[in-house]
């Protein structure tokens, strides 16, 4: 009883997860139409969300001192990288085809895995991947030439380069000896988001950010909203609650299963697009954004029945998941098949 209610809950927060990642975008876009440059609006979703997680780093301070390279390469990859490009991606292209686009990072993971680290792959981990590949040729239409901006492609491909960073280094913090040396998802998250703030901060310098448009309003498909409004539900909804809610998810579900409705992330975000912002898809395309979530259905939730004698892509103990994450950055709500301890938060908006 307790045990069914316990994954009840598990899958409500999985889907409010999934519901807050995807409306990230939505909310962004239109402050970058206002006139934030999409650094500056990434620095204020990333410096937010890092003032509210300050007490859950200072709980978990000891993580600088025994595992300060996997909360640098969290915070430079997984919160800089993933949002940063993917906010630049969504202003020259549709937010649900940015998102889609990152829906590649579980096949750039089965890449390393195969030819990086040379551990082999399941054959429905491998078809999951063909599908999503094939599902993307129809988003962005390639029979056409491609009709969306180039550039905005490459840097929604950089942001799904970025999230493998973070599926490898959630595999390294899963991999500590022993319990103590493990490292904790809510304190590598806040580290995280500190971490990715400071480099922001080089990067973007907000001093030069016109701040005024932050007291304005800003459009959205007709409608004037404040702009402090959208920065709010960025920073508290689209980052804070969506990742504190992932994780608990992940551990009442399993990695697989909150990877699973990490799916939705995509639905939701072309859905409120489409509602908010007015930004329609075309029937192939709308096929090819099924065919991509079918394809990381398959790879995420392509387990093996029993433990097989070596490690294979997709399988459920001491293995690399292949956890779909949306941009929210970054997402990501699966993580590392070795400990679900640390599969909480994914890293795209």
């Amino acid at each position: 009883m307790h045990a069914s209610q316990g994954r009840s809950a598990g899958l409500g927060l999985a889907l409010a997860s999934a519901f807050a990642f995807g409306g990230s975008g939505v909310a962004a876009k239109p402050l970058i139409e206002a006139g934030l440059d999409p650094l500056h609006v990434v620095w204020l979703r990333v410096a937010g969300a890092a003032l509210v997680m300050l007490p859950v780093a200072w709980r978990h301070r000891d993580l600088l001192r025994r595992r300060p390279a996997l909360l640098v390469g969290f915070g430079l990859l997984a919160v800089a990288g993933v949002q940063a490009f993917y906010f630049a991606s969504i202003s020259r292209i549709p937010v649900g085809v940015a998102l889609l686009i990152e829906y590649l990072a579980p096949a750039l993971v089965l890449g390393w895995v195969r030819f990086v680290q040379r551990r082999p792959v399941t054959r429905a981990a491998a078809l999951g991947v063909v599908l999503a590949v094939g599902g993307l040729g129809c988003v962005v239409q390639v029979w056409s030439g491609l009709s969306f901006d180039l550039v905005g492609l490459l840097l929604a491909l950089a942001a799904a380069c970025c999230q493998v960073g973070y599926f490898v280094l959630s595999d390294q913090g899963a991999d500590g000896a022993e319990q103590a040396d493990r490292a904790d998802p809510v304190g590598v998250i806040a580290y995280g988001l500190l971490i990715g703030a400071l480099v922001l901060t080089v990067v973007a310098r907000p001093w030069g950010m016109d701040w005024s448009i932050l007291a304005g309003r800003a459009d959205m498909d007709g409608t004037s909203v404040p702009a402090w409004l959208l920065i709010g539900w960025i920073v508290l909804i689209a980052t804070v609650l969506a990742y504190v809610t992932g994780v608990i998810s992940v551990r009442r579900l399993s990695p697989q299963v909150a990877g699973v409705v990490a799916c939705l992330e995509a639905v939701i975000a072309t859905v409120l697009a489409w509602i908010l912002l007015g930004e329609h898809l075309d029937a192939p395309q709308i096929v090819g954004g099924a065919v991509v979530l079918v394809g990381a259905f398959i790879a995420q939730s392509s387990t093996p029945k029993a433990p097989a004698p070596e490690p294979v892509a997709g399988s459920g103990a001491g293995t690399v998941s292949v956890p779909v994450a949306g941009s929210g950055s970054g997402s990501e709500a699966a993580g590392a098949g070795r400990d679900p301890q640390l599969s909480g938060g994914r890293t795209a908006p």
